[in-house]
């Protein structure tokens, strides 16, 4: 048993690797119960996909795609904020609008790339490439997520439920939300790396989805999502590594299964009560 766990990580890619899923998950599942409370279920994938003209443009010019990557995420979120700051535009209306139009601008720019193949790991995910680099800026990110929501929790809590009060104690749940919209622009470049951009709004919902079947409380509620996040990260890559499939979509997957098993575990609760 201990040799059967300890052989995947005798090589260096996999260890990167299972310590890039696990950072990602983390960062993921904490923003992951504000993102379902406030109903921005669709930004994170929208950043995703919206970031492909940079990353394009990146490869092209032969600079780091994770900063291309990094750029163009922070850009997206800002027009996002910045179209539906007044409430003239919905905020899913201009989700759509950034999509579309920067997807479109990065199918387009792919298509002047001669080799395509180069760039398929920005769709699906390439978690055994994760670099030394790489590696460092997920830690980065995730020092960064951690430590603004510790710093502005009760912000972010009198925000998502109570806006009307937020203003009248002097808060701006205009710019909590740039913040918001900014650490969840950070988060999904990096979970790109693990799970590509078709996959990323797993890791940014399915955590918390899966937690409030549990629990109400927000801190326990990402107490959980951590726990979820971790634990398909673990049983995702030692699946992948022993299968040979895809770790990405195992990540997920199994997200997805621990999602169904707290779905059923509420049902036999409330049937029993």
């Amino acid at each position: 048993m201990i040799e059967w766990l300890t052989e995947p990580l005798t090589y260096g890619f996999i260890v990167r690797g299972l310590a890039a899923a696990i950072l990602t998950g983390i960062a993921c599942a904490v923003l992951s119960a504000f993102v379902v409370w406030r109903g921005m279920a669709f930004v994170g994938d929208a950043i995703a996909h919206a970031i492909l003209p940079g990353i394009v443009l990146a490869f092209i010019a032969g600079v780091s795609l994770f900063a291309g990557a990094l750029v163009t995420a922070v850009l997206v979120a800002a027009l996002i904020g910045w179209l539906s700051r007044h409430g003239d535009i919905r905020e899913d209306t201009a989700i759509g609008v950034v999509f579309t139009g920067f997807f479109a601008l990065g199918i387009l720019l792919m298509s002047i790339v001669t080799s395509y193949q180069d760039l398929t790991h920005i769709l699906f995910g390439d978690i055994l490439g994760v670099s030394r680099s790489d590696l460092g800026i997920m830690v980065a990110i995730m020092a960064i997520v951690l430590v603004a929501v510790f710093l502005f929790y009760k912000e972010l809590v009198v925000t998502s439920f109570d806006p009307g009060h937020s203003v009248a104690i002097g808060l701006s749940p205009e710019l909590v939300r740039y913040g918001l919209l900014l650490l969840i622009a950070l988060t999904v470049v990096a979970a790109i790396q693990v799970v590509g951009v078709v996959l990323v709004l797993a890791l940014l919902i399915t955590p918390a989805a899966a937690a409030s079947q549990l629990a109400k409380r927000l801190p326990a509620i990402m107490g959980l999502g951590v726990v979820f996040s971790v634990l398909s990260a673990l049983v995702g890559f030692y699946a992948s590594y022993y299968a040979n499939v895809a770790s990405g979509p195992a990540v997920v997957l199994t997200l997805t299964v621990i999602f169904l098993l707290t779905l059923l575990a509420r049902t036999i609760r409330h049937r029993l009560a």
